[in-house]
């Protein structure tokens, strides 16, 4: 059984309420985006943000005001209890909602997420897994055509999604005029195909996509490359 909580360098995420709890690939994301946009100051909106990782991984790393939606009800308490007991509280916020009947008051510079996925999948009996891992109700046509709604002209948005649904969601961008500008291709082990993908998109037509193919372990041991992307936050990485 998972533990009902995860402590990282200078935070804790308290998961015992969510029904998705902290895992690898969402802390590569999370620390992929942080080291993306390190520094950096602006409005960031995290959809369907579970306990609340991804925005406290990119808080951490940037100055970014944050704003971080959830549709299940215990998830969003789970994170707001994550966001107010962090260092950060000050700019991050959680709201409890539908982000497919948001109206935002503002547009964001940066929109993350890592959505449902496991689209016409067997579903369990679990209503509230259900939300967080099938996208009966967020499918990826309506995730990506809200992009267009919620961002600046020249903003940013990315995606972390399993390898089968990377083509379907880098075509549907593309009707939408959107760029893929970045991607990371992640293997458990260097022999392993891409198991999931961190994408990155905006409005800038670019030469050819930066791409990096990773592995998170070679024989048990943890990689250089995830060592050095995670250390700012794994205690066994200090």
């Amino acid at each position: 059984m998972p533990n009902d909580y995860f402590q990282f360098q200078q935070f804790r995420v308290q998961q015992g309420k969510a029904a998705m709890k902290v895992c690898t690939d969402a802390c590569i994301f999370g620390a992929w985006l942080a080291r993306e946009w390190r520094g950096a100051d602006g409005l960031l909106l995290d959809i369907g943000t579970g306990t609340g990782l991804l925005s406290l991984q990119v808080a951490q790393e940037t100055q970014c005001r944050i704003e971080a939606i959830e549709i299940e009800m215990s998830a969003y308490q789970q994170a707001d209890e994550n966001f107010k007991a962090s260092p950060w509280a000050n700019r991050i916020r959680a709201l409890e909602g539908d982000i497919r009947s948001f109206e935002p008051e503002y547009l964001y510079d940066f929109v993350i997420s890592n959505p449902p996925f496991y689209e016409n999948d067997l579903v369990s009996d679990n209503a509230k897994r259900n939300l967080a891992l099938h996208s009966s109700e967020l499918t990826l046509e309506s995730l990506i055509f809200g992009m267009n709604k919620l961002l600046q002209p020249g903003g940013k948005w990315a995606l972390l999604l399993p390898a089968r649904r990377r083509n379907p969601a880098i075509e549907i961008a593309e009707k939408n005029g959107w760029k893929l500008t970045k991607e990371c291709m992640i293997r458990n082990q260097p022999s392993s195909k891409p198991f999931r993908h961190c994408l990155l998109f905006s409005r800038h037509a670019v030469n050819e996509t930066e791409r990096e193919d990773v592995y998170i372990k070679d024989n048990g041991v943890y990689s250089d490359w995830m060592q050095q992307l995670l250390q700012p936050y794994y205690l066994a990485f200090t």
